[in-house]
């Protein structure tokens, strides 16, 4: 069964864009992938139902820009303060643990964290947040059964 992938983030605001720029890459390889802003309710409908989830968000930790972590978020809860609040302050990390609080958790629910470096205004991701993209890619890529084909260049 393909997974629901999500690039959450905003595109517009720097190393933010990074789910999306994820989901860029793995839609050029003919992965079906879904864009989200990252507001936790919403995150919690789109993937109610769902039996395995991918999501990839910035996150804002203090690491290396361009760090990124695979978390398994259906057996361990998401490292507080990791992911930036949405703008509506209930993102990704709110959401996954209110649904493990109400049994709404997909079965296989898998995240996946880049440190951003730079969130102000603009479209392109610094150069270590891009590069971290593409590696990502490659792994969701092999992870769902792609196999380690080459995504387009950021």
């Amino acid at each position: 069964m393909s997974p629901l992938i999500l690039g959450v983030g905003n595109r517009y605001r720097r190393d933010d864009g990074v789910g999306p720029a994820v989901a860029d890459r793995l839609a050029a390889l003919g992965i079906a992938v879904r864009e989200h802003s990252g507001e936790g309710a919403g995150l919690m409908d789109t993937w109610s139902g769902a039996e395995r989830v991918i999501v990839v968000d910035a996150t804002q930790s203090g690491a290396e820009p361009g760090t990124f972590v695979r978390l398994d978020a259906g057996t361990q809860e998401l490292p507080r303060g990791l992911f930036r609040y949405s703008s509506h302050l209930f993102g990704v990390a709110e959401a996954v643990e209110m649904a493990r609080a109400l049994g709404r958790l997909p079965g296989d629910l898998v995240i996946w964290g880049i440190e951003g470096a730079e969130f102000g205004f603009g479209e392109d991701l610094t150069p270590a947040v891009a590069a971290a993209a593409d590696e990502v890619a490659r792994r969701i890529a092999a992870e769902t059964g792609v196999g380690s084909v080459t995504p387009p260049p950021s």
